[in-house]
């Protein structure tokens, strides 16, 4: 990842594979990928598909086809885990000779697409040197410095997770202080599940599936998460509905100022019935749990869509 920037100013490569367990960083590889091939009208020259949509044939069918009204195509392949010899065999027939106008960008979590050649892109968690000097050099764009020990308590936070750290850089960028201190981290910075909780929230709000159901993967099954999911949800609807000021409402709540503004515009991709019946749903949940008639992870994967399809 560090270096994929780079290599797209050079040239435009007719696959790229992304692995890695830092699963923010996928979203970051393509978004890069697209500002580079520079693809015009979507709808047509971009088509995704995942372990639901995956049929071999079609998949190399449309690598194939040329574009419409633009120079470029995409075809994403999802984290795709069904995968017969016969496919991999006309993948590796279909990249020894790529059609030119076609760029195949695999996100490969589960390690499935060893067997091809391609340029590789890695979603690998960085070593603890590396993002401390990412750190440094972001916040002193910022006119902002940072105290050894508050970097590393930021790295451990965030589990060592760039994509989560990039986050948090931003909040401590917002702040009046111009030095960083361990105990402005411990203040500002969002431990890991907490944020993860909040990233999860995010895909539920704009009703994205894939990543909503891969952070889920990568979170821990409890009831911790579950009182996180809830607490989200519950800040989401009352955001919704009351015309308190956002330090009011942070008040009344309990909370910081800044999760009743993410709340809010959260909240604006739902309407107001949707959250009260997402509520709703979220206390007859905690209810089952409490009570032994669900365990807490299906719980959470029962949630999930509920929300998704609500």
């Amino acid at each position: 990842m560090k270096t994929l920037k780079a290599r797209l100013q050079k040239k435009l490569e007719p696959c790229y594979l992304v692995q890695g367990e830092d699963i923010l960083l996928y979203d970051k590889a393509l978004e890069l990928i697209k500002q580079k091939a520079n693809v015009q009208i979507e709808e047509f020259n971009f088509q995704s598909f995942d372990d639901d949509t995956f049929s071999g044939d079609v998949v190399i069918d449309t690598c194939e086809t040329l574009p419409m009204g633009s120079d470029k195509k995409i075809v994403l392949l999802k984290n795709v885990t069904k995968l017969t010899d016969s496919f991999k065999k006309k993948l590796k027939d279909y990249l020894k000779k790529p059609v030119e106008s076609t760029v195949l960008v695999i996100f490969d979590f589960f390690n499935k697409f060893d067997f091809i050649i391609s340029e590789k892109v890695s979603a690998k968690r960085l070593d603890d040197f590396a993002l401390q000097e990412i750190i440094k050099a972001e916040l002193l764009k910022n006119g902002k410095t940072i105290l050894e020990s508050a970097c590393r308590n930021l790295i451990e936070s965030c589990c060592g997770y760039y994509s989560l750290i990039s986050h948090e850089i931003e909040k401590l960028s917002a702040c009046d202080e111009t030095e960083i201190t361990e105990k402005l981290v411990e203040k500002i910075v969002c431990k890991e599940t907490e944020f993860t909780v909040f990233e999860l929230t995010d895909a539920l709000s704009k009703r994205d599936a894939d990543k909503a159901v891969s952070l889920l993967s990568l979170m821990d099954k409890d009831t911790k998460t579950f009182n996180l999911v809830l607490n989200h949800f519950r800040r989401m609807f009352f955001a919704s509905i009351s015309d308190l000021e956002e330090r009011e409402l942070a008040e009344l709540l309990g909370v910081k100022e800044y999760a009743v503004k993410k709340a809010k515009e959260l909240s604006r991709n739902f309407s107001k019935l949707q959250l009260k019946n997402i509520y709703e749903m979220l206390g007859d949940v905690d209810f089952y749990i409490k009570n032994g008639q669900m365990q807490v992870e299906n719980a959470l994967y029962y949630l999930i869509f509920g929300i998704l399809y609500c």
